[in-house]
C-alpha cells in the first residue's frame, strides 16, 4: 500500500467517525479533531478538577477529597470519546464507575496483593514475564488511553519510570529470539498501540526474525476506549506481520458504539483473529441479559467473546471482586440461550502465578455406574449411558 492510498484511506477513515457523541463540554471541537486518535490522546482528561467542570452536576453527590486521594495514589485518564459515553456521573453508571477513582480504592483488603500474578517473579529479563512453557507476556508500554480502575498492573501503568526504552524492548526481543520454547507471545503494557507504526514496527518485525514463534497476540483496550486508533496504517502494518492476534477489552454494552465497530471491522477486514476478554466487575456486569446482548453484538462485529475474567487480587480494585459464584451463574445464563460461539470462559487467574483455571455450571447431577444423569441448559434432566453399554 502506497502512501497516497493510506492517505485516501485515512480520509475515507475519518469521515467514518464523524458522527460519533460528543459530550457538550467538546462542542467547539472540529469533527477532524474528535476523529483524531492523537488529538484524542493529548486532549486526555487527567486531572479531578477538570472532570468536575464537565460534569457540575454531580458537585454535591461525590466524596471528591476520597476521590483526589484515590487520583494521587493511581492516576486517572480518560479520552474524550470514552468519557462521553458515561450517561449519569453515578457509580451506577458502568462507564463512570470504570472511568473515576473511588475512595473504596483506598480501603485496605487482607488478599490484596500489588502483583497479584507474579509477573516480576516469573521475569527472566526486563519486560519478559515467561510463566507458561511455550508463551511469554511481553511488557511494551506503560501508558494507557485510560486506566481502567481495576488495573491489574497498576503499579507500573502511568508511572513514566516504568517505560521501556528501546535497549529494553531490544533485549526483550533477542530473549524471544533465542528460547525456541516460545511459541506465542502476548505483547501488552499498558497498551501497545499507544505507540505510534515506527515503533511498533520494530516490535513485531523483530519478532517476526523467531521463526519458531506461531503467535503474536496484542492486548489492546483501544477499540473500546480510543477506537480512532485503528487506522489504515495501523492495519497495514498488521498485515506485513500475519498471523497477528488481537485481545481486546469490552465490560459492558454501553462501550459498544458505532465507533468501536468500526474499529472492530477494519480488524477483522485486515485479516487479525480478534477476542474479547470481559472482567467480570461488580456493579458494572453482572446481568447475563446484558452480556448476552454484548457477546453479540461482537459476534456481529466479527469479534469471538473469548474469556470473562475474575477480577483479580489488586491492590485498589477488590471492591470490583464478585463471588464466584456470578460468574457461573452467568455461563449458565448464557450457553444454551445463545450461539456457543457467545459463551466465554470463564476462568479465575490464580495468585502469585498460578495460572488460569476455569470454572462452570456443573450439568452432572448423578453418577452411578456408567449410567450419568445431566440437567441441561433449561432444568430438564436428561439420563446419558458412558461406554460400552451392557449387552
Amino acid at each position: 500500500m502506497t502512501k497516497k492510498d493510506l492517505l485516501t484511506d485515512d480520509a475515507k477513515h475519518m469521515s467514518r467517525l464523524m458522527s460519533s457523541r460528543k459530550h457538550p463540554y467538546w462542542s467547539d471541537v472540529t469533527d477532524a479533531q474528535w476523529s483524531d486518535w492523537k488529538w484524542q490522546q493529548s486532549h486526555r482528561v487527567r486531572t479531578i478538577a477538570q472532570l468536575r467542570e464537565i460534569f457540575p452536576e454531580a458537585a454535591e453527590q461525590f466524596d471528591w477529597a476520597a476521590i483526589e486521594a484515590a487520583a494521587e495514589r493511581f492516576p486517572m485518564g480518560v479520552t474524550p470519546y470514552y468519557l462521553s459515553l458515561v450517561q449519569e456521573a453515578s457509580w451506577a453508571d458502568p462507564i463512570w464507575r470504570q472511568v473515576v477513582p473511588s475512595g473504596d480504592e483506598l480501603r485496605g483488603y487482607d488478599d490484596a496483593l500489588e502483583d497479584p500474578l507474579a509477573e516480576e517473579a516469573y521475569m527472566p529479563v526486563p519486560g519478559i514475564t515467561h510463566r507458561y512453557p511455550d508463551r511469554v507476556l511481553f511488557y511494551t508500554h506503560h501508558h494507557c488511553a485510560m486506566y481502567c480502575r481495576h488495573c491489574n498492573r497498576r503499579r507500573k501503568v502511568g508511572d513514566p519510570f516504568s517505560a521501556p526504552d528501546r535497549a529494553q524492548l531490544a533485549e526483550g526481543i533477542r530473549y524471544i529470539q533465542e528460547t525456541t520454547s516460545v511459541r506465542d507471545v502476548l505483547i501488552s503494557g499498558g497498551d501497545p498501540l499507544t505507540y505510534n507504526e515506527k515503533r511498533l514496527e520494530f516490535i513485531l518485525s523483530g519478532l517476526r526474525e523467531a521463526e519458531h514463534l506461531d503467535i503474536i497476540r496484542i492486548a489492546t483496550r483501544n477499540p473500546v476506549t480510543l477506537p480512532q486508533r485503528v487506522t489504515p496504517a495501523l492495519t497495514a502494518l498488521f498485515k506485513e506481520h500475519h498471523p497477528i492476534y488481537v485481545s481486546v477489552h469490552f465490560n459492558h454494552l454501553a462501550e459498544c458504539t458505532p465507533e468501536a465497530g468500526e474499529a472492530l471491522n477494519a480488524l477483522a477486514d485486515a485479516g487479525c483473529v480478534v477476542g474479547n476478554q470481559m472482567v467480570l466487575l461488580k456493579g458494572v456486569n453482572e446481568d447475563a441479559e446484558m452480556v448476552r446482548e454484548m457477546n453479540r453484538w461482537l459476534l456481529r462485529h466479527r469479534c469471538r467473546p473469548y474469556y470473562i475474567f475474575q477480577c483479580d487480587s489488586v491492590e485498589g480494585a477488590s471492591h470490583f471482586k464478585t463471588p464466584t459464584k456470578t460468574g457461573v451463574d452467568l455461563i449458565q445464563k448464557i450457553r444454551g440461550w445463545t450461539s456457543g460461539l457467545a459463551v466465554p470462559h470463564y476462568v479465575v487467574d490464580l495468585p502469585k502465578g498460578g495460572g488460569k483455571v476455569s470454572l462452570g455450571p456443573n450439568y452432572l447431577k448423578q453418577h452411578e455406574g456408567n449410567r450419568l444423569r445431566f440437567e441441561n441448559y433449561a432444568g430438564e434432566e436428561y439420563e446419558y449411558i458412558e461406554g460400552e453399554p451392557e449387552p
